[in-house]
């Protein structure tokens, strides 16, 4: 049986996730959704918007999708979902789960790979992160949520971006950016998304996007990087914000690269990650790399969540091609220096 597809929605309160999830459902794409809305409260705002109102967990909507709310654990949903399709009972092509607004979406992608069942049933697809530009910059700056969404994302929707000048935009697309590098970023208009945006993405397939990005942080911003906040920031909320690309935020949740034209040793590497995974696993929310090994003549490709780490072979290296290691870390406030100084370390 082929795996059924999940894709993981995410965004700060307000930032338009329903909005989307009605676009994407009302879509005549011909696929049959199931969504599942990991909705903590007593009541579920969203599902009066979504569905008719009902006392069944699942409801079955007109066009085939299918909506549920979850109150218990989302792994006894998705194993009931299984079920059900399993059975007959239910049909559908792809699960979408939207988080609470509140949420930290790492638990979420977890799900997919500690539980045995469910990796079997389920492929994770990609996290979809939804950005409020006109709330985005407090946001940003006062909740550790938001700013983890944006590390989780392998894409990210800015929506209200026609309520914000072209500055504001401007700057906020920039710190999004140095915060995780990995995922491209689309303005949208009340959800109004192209399917291909939203689908089969491959966020979590290990060979889907070799290349990390090509102008991953270009050097010439990066002096633009990192600044403390100044004395008259007052902080958490800064006035002055929004003004070009000389930011005065130092977000905890930011990204690093590492490039290397020298091979890795693989046992030195991977006792390394291992170390720093056993360590700071908590703290790092996406890594990725495509790597020159020493002893293989393919490329070796490797990402992870949190502790949950993968490796697999990719292609051949060309034979003019340069054989350069890129690997990228976004987490919250990881020691950069002592990365770096350990992969270095684990060069041949």
């Amino acid at each position: 049986m082929n795996l059924i597809p999940a894709t993981i929605v995410t965004g700060f309160l307000g930032s338009g996730k329903t909005t989307l999830l009605k676009r994407v459902l009302t879509e005549a794409h011909g696929q049959k959704i199931a969504v599942i809305e990991n909705e903590f409260g007593e009541e579920n705002i969203d599902s009066d918007i979504l569905v008719n109102d009902t006392n069944e967990q699942i409801i079955q909507m007109s066009n085939g999708c299918i909506c549920c709310s979850i109150r218990e654990d989302l792994r006894a949903t998705l194993h009931t979902l299984a079920e059900k399709k399993r059975k007959g009972e239910l049909t559908f092509d792809r699960v979408v789960i939207e988080t609470t607004g509140l949420a930290d979406p790492g638990p979420v992608a977890q799900t997919f790979f500690m539980d045995d069942e469910i990796a079997e049933t389920y492929a994770l697809d990609a996290i979809l992160t939804l950005v409020d530009a006109k709330h985005a910059a407090d946001q940003l700056n006062d909740r550790q949520e938001a700013r983890r969404q944006v590390g989780f994302a392998d894409q990210i929707f800015i929506s209200k971006a026609d309520l914000v000048t072209p500055d504001a935009l401007d700057a906020l697309q920039h710190r999004l950016k140095h915060m995780n590098p990995r995922a491209p970023q689309q303005s949208v208009h009340f959800g109004e998304v192209a399917i291909a945006s939203v689908f089969d993405l491959k966020g979590f397939n290990l060979n889907a996007k070799l290349d990390i990005d090509p102008d991953l942080l270009k050097a010439e911003d990066a002096h633009h990087h990192d600044h403390a906040h100044g004395e008259h920031c007052n902080h958490p909320s800064h006035a002055h914000e929004q003004h070009g690309h000389h930011h005065h935020h130092d977000d905890d949740v930011k990204s690093f690269v590492f490039r290397s034209d020298r091979p890795f040793s693989p046992e030195k590497l991977e006792d390394f990650l291992g170390a720093i995974v056993n360590i700071y696993g908590p703290r790092m929310l996406r890594y990725k790399g495509v790597l020159n090994m020493s002893g293989t003549e393919r490329k070796v490709v490797f990402q992870g969540v949190h502790q949950l780490m993968g490796s697999d072979l990719g292609p051949i290296w060309g034979k003019d091609e340069k054989r350069t290691s890129k690997m990228v870390f976004i987490g919250i406030d990881l020691p950069k220096d002592i990365f770096i100084q350990g992969l270095e370390q684990s060069l041949v």
